[in-house]
This record gives C-alpha cells, sequence and structure tokens, in this order.
C-alpha cells in the first residue's frame, strides 16, 4: 500500500450565516481555497491531478450539478482534471479526504485535492413538484439545514428529530447538564479568541475578497468567534422547553470552504512536496438517528483498532463540536476529561462555526497544522453526522 500525505492546504475564512460571505456563490467559495492552492506551488503540473473531491451537504442551491467541478473549472484548473461532490451529510469533507487517501493508498492516483464547501447562508428555499394533477396544493421547504421532503416510513421506524432535538436525546440519554455545556462552549469561545489573537490561523485562512457597493472588501478572519462568560451563556434560552441546548452551547450556521493537497510518494519527489502529514486511516460507524451526536466515539474506536493504536497516543484530538451535549458525551464515552488539554487546543465549531461540507475539511486541516507547530505525533479527528452515523481520520505528523 501506498502512503497518502497531506502536503499543502487552505480554507476561506468562516462567514457567520447572513455575514460577509453570504455574498459569495457557493461554486465561486469552493474554487477560492482551490486556486489558492494553485498559486503557493508554482512548480506542481495541475495538469497532473488526478480529482478533486468535494464535500458538500445541501447541493439545492449554487452548488448543484456537481459543485467540485464546478469549482475546480472556476479556479482555473485543466479541464482534463476531473471533479466528483460527496455527500455524507457533516461527515462529508472528512469522507473527501478519506477517498483521496483510499484512491493513493491503491496506486489509483497519485495527486488529489480533498475539501469541502458549504454556503448555508444561499441554500435555498424549494418546492417539490405537485403530486396529483391541477394540484392547489403548495409546500415549502428551507434547505439551510435538516429535514425536507421526508419519508413518512422514516418517521414511523426512526421519528424526524431535528439537530437541537438530537443533541437534546443525547444530553438526557448521557446526563450531560447545561452547565457543563456552558463551560464546553466558553472554553471553545476563549481557546478560538486566544488563537486568533495569536495569528494561529493565518497560516491556513486564503482572504476573501469581495465588492460591496461599489467598494472592495477583504475577509481574512472567521467571523464567528466571541467574547462572552458563563453568565451571559445561562441567560441564554434553551431552543426547547425545559432543554438544556442553547445557540450559545451549539455550532452555528455558516460559510465557507477549505482544500487539501494529497499526495503520494512518486508525486512528493517529481514535484519536491513537503509533506505536512501522513493519513493513516478513516473509519466510519452508524449509530441510532434520534442520538446521531454520539457517532463519533464508535468511529475513533474504530478507526484506532483498525491501525493498532490507542487514544492514550492520540496527541491532539479535533472532534467536530455540533452540540456541547454531543461533544461531552462523545469524549466521556472515550474515558476522556472535559478538559482535555488535547481537544480542540484552538477551539472548535461552536467558537469557528460548521459550514456543513468543509468542516470535515478544516478539522482535518486544523489537526494536521496543529501537528506541525507543537511537534507532536498523531492527531484523531472526528465528527457526528446527521441521520445517525460518525467518522473518524487518523493522521501522524511527517
Amino acid at each position: 500500500m501506498n502512503e497518502a500525505y497531506i502536503c499543502d492546504f487552505r480554507r476561506t475564512p468562516i462567514g457567520r450565516y447572513g455575514g460577509a460571505l453570504a455574498r459569495v456563490r457557493a461554486d465561486d467559495l469552493a474554487a477560492i481555497p482551490i486556486r489558492a492552492l494553485m498559486e503557493s506551488l508554482p512548480q506542481l503540473d495541475w495538469g497532473e491531478l488526478d480529482d478533486v473531491i468535494y464535500g458538500c451537504v445541501n447541493q439545492a442551491g449554487e452548488d448543484n450539478r456537481n459543485v467540485a467541478r464546478m469549482a475546480l473549472l472556476l479556479a482555473g484548473l485543466p479541464e482534463k482534471v476531473p471533479g466528483c461532490t460527496i455527500n455524507r451529510l457533516c461527515g462529508s469533507g472528512m469522507n473527501a479526504v478519506g477517498l483521496g487517501m483510499q484512491a493513493i493508498m491503491t496506486g489509483q492516483a497519485d495527486l488529489v485535492i480533498a475539501g469541502g464547501v458549504e454556503s448555508m447562508s444561499r441554500s435555498p428555499l424549494v418546492l417539490p413538484k405537485a403530486d396529483t394533477p391541477f394540484s392547489r396544493k403548495a409546500e415549502i421547504y428551507d434547505s439551510t439545514i435538516g429535514w425536507r421532503f421526508a419519508n413518512p416510513r422514516m418517521k414511523e421506524m426512526y421519528g424526524l428529530d431535528s439537530m437541537p432535538e438530537t443533541a437534546e436525546n443525547v444530553a438526557r440519554d448521557y446526563a450531560v447538564s447545561r452547565a457543563d455545556q456552558d463551560s464546553f462552549a466558553l472554553r471553545s469561545q476563549d481557546k478560538a479568541l486566544l488563537a486568533r489573537e495569536k495569528g494561529v490561523f493565518a497560516g491556513e485562512i486564503c482572504p476573501v475578497r469581495i465588492t460591496l457597493r461599489g467598494e472592495s472588501i477583504i475577509v481574512d478572519q472567521d467571523e464567528a468567534p466571541r467574547k462572552t462568560d458563563l453568565e451571559a451563556l445561562a441567560a441564554l434560552q434553551p431552543l426547547a422547553p425545559g432543554g438544556t441546548v442553547t445557540a450559545g452551547n451549539s455550532s452555528g450556521i455558516n460559510d465557507g470552504a477549505a482544500a487539501l493537497l494529497l499526495a503520494g510518494p512518486p508525486a512528493l519527489k517529481k514535484f519536491s512536496l513537503r509533506p505536512a502529514a501522513k493519513i493513516l486511516g478513516m473509519a466510519v460507524a452508524g449509530v441510532p438517528p434520534r442520538i446521531m451526536g454520539i457517532g463519533p466515539l464508535p468511529a475513533a474506536q474504530k478507526v484506532l483498532k483498525a491501525l493498532n493504536l490507542r487514544l492514550r497516543d492520540m496527541d491532539i484530538i479535533e472532534l467536530n463540536e455540533a452540540f456541547a451535549s454531543q461533544a461531552l458525551a462523545v469524549l466521556r464515552g472515550l474515558g476522556l476529561e472535559d478538559d482535555d488539554k488535547r481537544v480542540n487546543p484552538n477551539g472548535g465549531a461552536i467558537a469557528l462555526g460548521h459550514p456543513l461540507g468543509m468542516s470535515g475539511a478544516r478539522i482535518v486541516l486544523t489537526a494536521a497544522r496543529e501537528l506541525q507547530s507543537a511537534g507532536k505525533r498523531y492527531a484523531l479527528c472526528a465528527m457526528c453526522i446527521g441521520v445517525g452515523q460518525g467518522i473518524a481520520v487518523v493522521l501522524e505528523r511527517a
């Protein structure tokens, strides 16, 4: 088996819902980090790129018709370079990296761009076709997040819990208190703000230029992190009466794109590429949809077992913070402390945001950079996935 390496990476800033990046089409947004990779590696013959694999969840608006292919063409890659868009909901960007790894390891590819994109601000409202001739019934669905066109049998068999409802289910089933959720959220915000202040993200963010009312604006920082405290978080009303999940201890609705250049040994040598990390493996797992947030637990256990590694071997743990309740339930299930220093050292999705198709790629990117900057060996990346799945990837510093 060949070895698969992460050689370079770029991401856009993560924008708030309706924020600065809301004016950028999803396909244009997806092209930005690809173009940044091309500019950073002028020695590479981009016509030799075997594939571009992008994760994207919505695919109902400007991200339709295979946004990976659209993005690579918009970025200026040669027409002969193919592109594929995949959808494993929140795990899409991480799964794209895993697919690129698998192609390289099995000798089917040697040079791949893997990443993800989501413009949740621009996700459209969608209308179903009439189910009877001359029907006067009209329905409309918001495609930003969650169920639409739901199958009645799915509701009968598993329920149609919204994402916040699944987070409440996890909080109840695993006894995660509101106070612990708010404390976790505060730590995420504080770490992200400190990382931004120290310039930690500067090496991965490619600025986005936007024209607004005739003026050119540069967006080069994540919009979501905010200064807060436990008192302010405790004052927020839960999303469900009597619940514990609030906007403050949940990830946001966001926009962003990320791209990573993956290469095998022949491409490393041919193009003088310097690897940052080696991708050791990926695993996915299924869990009950009503507690989808616990998905990273079996996925992490599965990939570690396959690689004959243990959790104590992991120096960095990047766990997507869809909700504080599920992140804490996963950490406790893994036998970790709520404030384990290895977990999301620069903050997570509660602070940075969660553009669905981008987040998995962003997490892998962040882990690779952290391994390099901290001089550590292993990183575990994991995230939960709607409708009851989990995904995990392990990296080793190159």
